[in-house]
């Protein structure tokens, strides 16, 4: 049977791990849960049984159901090792995990859905003030580990967070001039098939007037 994900078009966490699934060449189904329409299908009582964050993406595998999307890249890793996307040198790996912490823990809940609904009129100026706060120090970081992708020339897990919470951040219209290099890595990283296949423009939930 093949693997189900729960996902949304436009949801950064689900954009990690079609990424990752389209690396690893692992053909799926996609169920999708929009997470605006009827008030939100991810609070459905079908959908909590599945998840009972309520959030996505889950991924259906193996017998298993599997939530958050750092587990379910990890769970993708160690089933299908190639193409790795956790280096083989320990101080590289400690880096691509260190910059996917920075992203999916320090900057992206702070401005997901369930927070900014809490914000109000004030919603665009609290996104843009924790996406800059975060990359201003993620710029930094990268300048030190950075090849052609976050860290060093090979497509890592970090890879996999920094492209869609940049899509985020244009989203918000974040400035993006004071990081060049994460806009030069995510540039790089938009060129690759897994990237373009898996875009939230490409999706079939994606609607008619944002559709590439």
């Amino acid at each position: 049977m093949e693997p189900i994900l729960y996902s949304y078009f436009r949801s950064s966490c689900s954009w990690r791990v079609r990424i990752a699934l389209a690396l690893k060449g692992i053909s799926y189904d996609l169920v999708p849960v929009n997470l605006i329409k009827d008030g939100g299908q991810q609070f459905s009582a079908e959908f909590k049984a599945l998840n009972p964050m309520q959030q996505v993406p889950a991924l259906k595998i193996d017998g298993i159901t599997l939530c958050q999307s750092l587990a379910i890249i990890n769970y993708l890793e160690e089933t299908h090792p190639n193409p790795r996307l956790l280096p083989q040198d320990p101080k590289k790996r400690a880096q691509v995990r260190m910059i996917a912490d920075h992203i999916v823990s320090g900057i992206q809940p702070l401005q997901n859905l369930s927070v900014l609904k809490q914000m109000g009129e004030k919603k665009m100026e609290w996104a843009q003030n924790c996406i800059t706060s975060g990359f201003q120090a993620l710029e930094q970081i990268l300048q030190h580990t950075a090849g052609c992708y976050c860290v060093g020339d090979e497509v890592s897990m970090a890879d996999l967070c920094l492209v869609p919470q940049v899509a985020n951040a244009e989203r918000f219209k974040v400035d993006m001039g004071p990081y060049p290099t994460i806009t030069r890595i995510n540039k790089a990283l938009l060129e690759l098939e897994a990237f373009k296949i898996t875009h939230p423009s490409r999706q079939p939930d994606t609607p008619a007037e944002l559709r590439a």
